[in-house]
C-alpha cells in the first residue's frame, strides 16, 4: 500500500484558472476563490492530475485539455490554446512531482 499524498483541489485550482480558463470566466487580476463557478473545471483539472498521477504523459494531457476546450466545449481553434494546455498539464505536473516527492524524516526520527 502506497502513502499517495492527496491531490490539493485549491491548488488545482490555482493552476487551472491561472493557466487555462478556456471560458474566460474570470477577469483579469482576480482570484477564482470565493466566485460561484470556482468549480467550473474541476473535473478537468482532476482528470489530468489523476492521469498523470498514474503515468500519463504530458502529451496526452495537453491533448485532453485541448479536446475539452476544442470539442466539449465546441470553442473550436483558438489562438493561445496549444500554450495554455500545455503551460497548464505541466505546472499540475511540476506541483504533482512537489507533491509526491519523498520528504526526508527528521534527524531525531520522527
Amino acid at each position: 500500500m502506497t502513502d499517495t499524498p492527496p491531490i490539493a483541489l485549491s491548488r488545482l485550482r490555482t493552476i487551472g484558472w491561472r493557466e487555462w480558463d478556456p471560458i474566460g470566466l474570470l477577469a483579469a487580476g482576480e482570484a477564482w476563490d470565493h466566485k460561484p463557478f470556482a468549480d467550473e473545471y474541476d473535473a478537468y483539472l482532476l482528470k489530468v492530475a489523476g492521469d498523470l498521477r498514474r503515468g500519463g504523459g504530458l502529451r496526452e494531457a495537453v491533448a485532453y485539455l485541448l479536446s475539452v476546450e476544442r470539442d466539449h466545449m465546441a470553442i473550436g481553434d483558438r489562438p493561445g490554446q496549444d500554450v495554455r494546455a500545455e503551460t497548464t498539464a505541466r505546472a499540475i505536473q511540476d506541483y504533482l512531482a512537489d507533491v509526491d516527492r519523498p520528504h526526508s524524516a527528521p534527524a531525531d526520527g520522527r
